[in-house]
């Protein structure tokens, strides 16, 4: 029995090893993701750089890396307001998407969001911000000092089932692009929405299909004068043709003496 029992041990704690070993069985990284990460005996310099390889190992161009706000041309110490949204992939559970960003200058920051191992250049989503369901974050970037040229930045976006387990169903692609320094005509271009994918965006669908009455710019007390003005017309009309129909008809026996006393009068050439 001691022998039966001792090697039942041995081969739990084997299977146990062999699960923590094994790289296809890595969970999502839900706290955030940046610098060196290895997966299946290859390493990842920078998962900004390189893709998130850990879900798989190509980029998906059905997955759409959306980045609005994003200006033609930055000036030196402004900050920008950008809105990062994944678009595709599977439905999530838990955890729901993730990203990786780097920048060759400046400053990223961002509610809910981190700074890997307090590099200003990188930024990643936490566990409170993977879970959302839109796949959005809203983040800032602060331009550099003046004279630091083009500044590039590479987005890494993944789009999983959030069970824990990278799979075929987990996607990811990429944003690359770069901003020159600008001038006051580029500056004053304003802002543009940068993006990665085949194009084919399918957004969420609302979650109410009404219309807010509030949202159309008409208060509850003029909603409601509204129709009882509306009603005040059609009691008028209402009442107009009963009047015409009974009041005035020289068919209807029920009319007035002073209608028939005239009637009687113009019979009689006496008016």
């Amino acid at each position: 029995m001691r022998v039966g029992s001792f090697s039942t041990r041995i081969t739990l704690l084997l299977g146990l090893v062999a699960l923590l070993l094994l790289p296809s069985l890595a969970t999502s990284y839900h706290t955030g993701i940046g610098g060196e990460q290895s997966n299946a005996g290859e390493t990842i310099d920078d998962v900004a750089l390189q893709g998130c390889l850990c879900h798989n190992g190509a980029a998906d161009n059905s997955i759409q890396v959306v980045l609005d706000k994003v200006p033609y041309a930055w000036n030196a110490g402004d900050t920008y307001e950008f809105h990062l949204q994944l678009i595709g992939g599977p439905a999530g559970a838990t955890y729901t998407a993730g990203f990786s960003m780097r920048t060759s200058a400046g400053e990223l920051a961002g509610t809910n969001l981190q700074n890997w191992e307090e590099d200003l250049t990188t930024l990643t989503h936490t566990d409170a911000s993977a879970s959302q369901d839109d796949r959005s974050w809203i983040l800032t970037w602060t331009a550099p000092a003046t004279g630091e040229g083009s500044v590039n930045f590479w987005i890494t976006g993944n789009s999983v089932s959030g069970d824990g387990i990278p799979g075929a169903d987990d996607k990811w692609n990429q944003l690359l692009f770069a901003l020159p320094e600008g001038d006051a005509d580029s500056i004053a271009l304003g802002t543009r929405t940068l993006f990665a994918g085949d194009g084919n965006v399918s957004p969420p669908e609302p979650a109410s299909h009404g219309i807010d009455l509030h949202s159309m710019g008409a208060p509850l007390r003029a909603h409601w004068l509204g129709l009882l003005g509306f009603s005040a017309v059609i009691i008028v009309i209402i009442f107009s043709g009963l009047m015409l129909r009974y009041g005035f008809s020289t068919s209807y026996k029920g009319r007035s003496n002073v209608l028939r006393l005239r009637y009687k009068l113009m019979q009689r050439g006496d008016q």
